[in-house]
């Protein structure tokens, strides 16, 4: 595989050394395992394990009107009390999907957004567009940040013997921290559907990071381990599960919609779309039948088309399951067939989550 054209992490080469297989994400060289994706799993659901998160993107906004404009590029109302984090969606004019991000608030005058890596110079751009009529700066600052997700029901645990006060940080939060002689931020945020921490410090004391965490028997996970977590979980991936023409209302978001605030971008849009219903929106499957759905194959019932998967996988507690764009008028529990390499495989509709989040 020819890498000299991929982007690294500051964690790649404790990735490479820790017998991590690197794949192209989006770009960056990245470990999609390091044990088996099994093993990984396991680890995540039932002690801790770390994922390299550097290639995620950390933008300031920053100014006397940040809150205001974050409120106006985003669907949700963005909390502006210091420490408290929001999740919510970036959508443009027609309501469909930009990015998914977390808004920060260090200060009401200082925002750090974390942002999905495929999309760190688009939502850079699209932020710079929006803020002509704002004071306010945009800084896109992810070059000097590395990463790690520390996830599972022990995560919390490890941290406190390198974070004190980490175990008090309630959900969504954010604290400055020194660790390894840097400065940085920890937030009580993850992708797994498990409790842990996201840390965030400058490379070379991520690398130190990385290091601590392995000693104190932290299992590095991959790729492949996180994407089966978060599709149990429920979570959306953008660029897989959104890619650019869907709404959050579609991709079973419209609970980080809030129609009630003031204006925001895309509001008038998805106002009328959930006035007029939806004729087609993101929906869990298992398969009763054996194989593994992948993104791209076809849900059918009575021989009639009725959706098409965006991300699907083996899950250890659950076997086949998937997610994808369907019609509305299938109902929970019917029955489905999905198509797998031409042969139609028996499923049925299920509500998502399909693993009940903890956290």
């Amino acid at each position: 595989m020819t890498t000299e054209n991929l982007k690294k992490t500051p964690l790649c080469a404790a990735c490479q050394a820790a017998g991590g297989k690197m794949v192209d994400f989006h770009g960056w060289l990245l470990p999609v395992q390091f044990d088996s994706i099994l093993a990984e799993h396991k680890a995540v659901r039932e002690a801790a394990g770390m994922f390299d998160v550097s290639h995620m993107g950390q933008v300031w906004v920053e100014g006397k009107d940040a809150w205001k404009f974050l409120q106006y590029i985003n669907t949700n109302n963005i909390k502006n009390i210091p420490a408290k984090g929001t999740y919510s969606h970036i959508v443009n004019e027609l309501g469909h999907i930009i990015d998914d991000a977390i808004s920060f608030c260090l200060t009401p005058e200082k925002f750090l957004v974390v942002v999905n890596a495929a999309c760190i110079d688009t939502d850079v751009a699209w932020f710079t567009k929006q803020a002509t009529n704002f004071d306010v700066r945009i800084t896109n600052d992810s070059a000097n940040w590395g990463m790690i997700a520390l996830q599972g029901p022990k995560a919390v645990e490890v941290a406190a013997n390198l974070i004190p006060g980490v175990q008090e940080m309630p959900r969504f939060t954010i604290k400055e921290i020194s660790l390894f002689g840097a400065n940085g931020y920890v937030t009580r945020t993850g992708y797994t559907g498990e409790d842990g921490v996201e840390i965030m410090l400058p490379g070379e004391a991520i690398v130190k990071l990385w290091d601590a965490l392995k000693a104190a028997g932290v299992k590095p996970c991959g790729l492949g381990a996180r994407d089966v977590l978060r599709l149990e979980a429920g979570y959306l991936l953008n660029g897989t599960d959104a890619t650019g023409t869907q709404s959050p209302y579609e991709a079973g978001c419209g609970w980080v919609v809030k129609l009630d605030k003031e204006n925001f971008i895309g509001k008038e849009a998805l106002a009328a779309q959930k006035a007029a219903g939806l004729k087609r929106k993101l929906t869990g499957f298992v398969l009763t039948g054996g194989g593994v759905p992948r993104e791209g194959c076809k849900v059918y019932k009575g021989g009639v088309e009725k959706g098409l998967l965006t991300s699907g996988t083996y899950s250890p507690l659950f076997k086949g399951i998937a997610v994808g764009y369907a019609d509305t008028d299938l109902k929970e529990e019917d029955a489905v067939e999905i198509e797998i390499h031409g042969r139609l495989v028996p499923a049925k509709k299920i509500k998502t989550p399909f693993y009940q989040n903890r956290v």
